[in-house]
């Protein structure tokens, strides 16, 4: 499916050039983690999600240029809306998990 003129310039348009990353830098489509990246800290994570939550990229978008599954992706996702950064740390995800399942019980 060709995409019209007009059509791409509305999309360029609705899409910010840049959002607020999760440190509060400044966050650009050259700012973000390169696709080839396979070691995800915290912070790249983070900045993804914060990408995808800004408009910078899609879901369906950062998926692709990351290889990741739609469900990784909203793992990320939760995991900083329940607890901030700390949330993504690989040696927490169960410390917060069980403590979101205790709150949601009260």
């Amino acid at each position: 499916m060709t995409m019209t003129l007009e059509a791409a310039r509305v999309e360029t348009k609705a899409r910010p050039a840049q959002v607020i990353g999760p440190l509060g830098e400044p966050l650009t489509l050259d700012s973000l983690p390169p696709p080839s990246t396979s070691r995800w800290v915290v912070r790249r994570k983070a900045e993804v999600v914060a990408a995808v939550n800004g408009g910078l990229l899609s879901v369906d978008e950062a998926c692709d240029r990351y290889s990741l599954t739609i469900e990784e992706f909203a793992g990320w996702q939760r995991a900083v809306d329940r607890s901030g950064m700390a949330g993504l740390r690989v040696t927490r995800i169960q410390h917060y998990k069980s403590l979101y399942e205790r709150q949601q019980k009260f």
